[in-house]
């Protein structure tokens, strides 16, 4: 590979133009693609969540990868992201062995170990009567999707308080189709045209209904997770997804998977609900999912769109 397109890749890879480093190594042919190039190919797909596809690639340098630990990291975190955490720690503890003390990887570490060390659903659930599900989606995706949109479309008011505390860092006013397309090739994925609509009546703010329910429960603080504010389409003001704690902030701050746009904080930096990108492609409607950092980034679909999950909030 030439010192100017490694160096044009690392460029991209800094602006996260994730989808031009794969565009552009995708027309060198196969077989004149050295280590090098596999390498920054994986490392863009992680960075898209196209896991399975970075897993592929990685495995034709295998023999390469054998003794660097950045090849046993890259395809450790594909399998960490694919919940092959068997694999995964192989991987970390191979690039652990060849680099030790690399602060991200023993985080990886850390965390695979805490999950392969929890119960599996069936053991957690042995003791359970039959009927009782073993595990369960926040809401039933039919079921939330038939919940109104409350004050979205006839009456925006309805649905937001402005004058809560705090409103005014996440309310910006109204995005141009230009902002729009700037934002979207800044977060490197294609916004549903659900939130686009919402953003262009009311561009941010904090909704009077602020809770989610999870885990199928009935009632009880348990049962709901609580968003503090929804982040409009921007890049001025605190809270919008291009802002001082917008959406690449949260994600490179807080240590939350790449695959997606942060749209919702939660108190106390608790976790962080996010547009998912993996079953779709970042072109493609994503679903939604809550990321919760106190549970060692657990993550629990919400909904099969935004809609659904702005349908789905309660007081």
């Amino acid at each position: 590979m030439s010192d100017e397109l490694l160096a044009q890749l690392e460029a991209w890879h800094e602006e996260d133009e994730f989808e031009r480093i794969v565009d552009a190594i995708a027309e060198i042919p196969k077989e004149e693609r050295d280590y090098e190039l596999v390498g920054q190919l994986g490392r863009a797909m992680n960075n898209l969540g196209r896991y399975e596809e970075a897993v592929g690639q990685l495995l034709t340098v295998a023999e390469e990868g054998t003794d660097d630990p950045l090849w046993h990291y890259r395809i450790g975190l594909a399998y960490y992201y694919l919940d092959r955490y068997e694999d995964a720690l192989r991987e970390f503890e191979a690039a652990d062995k060849l680099d030790p003390g690399d602060e991200d990887t023993l985080e990886f570490l850390e965390s695979i170990r805490q999950k392969l060390a929890e119960p599996s659903p069936d053991e957690d659930s042995a003791d359970e009567p039959v009927s009782e599900p073993v595990e369960e989606p926040a809401a039933s995706a039919a079921a939330v999707a038939a919940v109104p949109v409350e004050g979205t479309d006839s009456d925006p008011a309805g649905f937001w308080d402005d004058h809560a505390d705090g409103a005014e860092q996440y309310i910006s006013d109204p995005p141009t189709d230009d902002l729009i397309a700037s934002v979207e090739e800044s977060l490197v994925f294609k916004l549903p045209a659900s939130y686009i609509d919402m953003m262009k009546q009311h561009n941010g703010g904090i909704p009077r209904n602020r809770r989610f329910p999870i885990g199928g429960a009935e009632s009880g603080e348990a049962g709901y997770i609580t968003i503090s504010g929804i982040m409009g389409i921007g890049r001025e003001k605190t809270y919008s997804l291009c802002g001082a704690e917008g959406s690449r902030h949260s994600i490179e701050n807080g240590g939350y998977p790449e695959f997606g746009v942060a749209i919702c904080h939660c108190p106390s930096e608790s976790g962080i609900v996010m547009l998912d990108y993996r079953p779709s492609g970042n072109d493609g409607e994503p679903e939604v999912i809550f990321v919760d950092k106190e549970q060692n980034y657990k993550i629990t679909k919400l909904a099969p769109n935004f809609e659904a999950f702005i349908g789905g909030l309660v007081h």
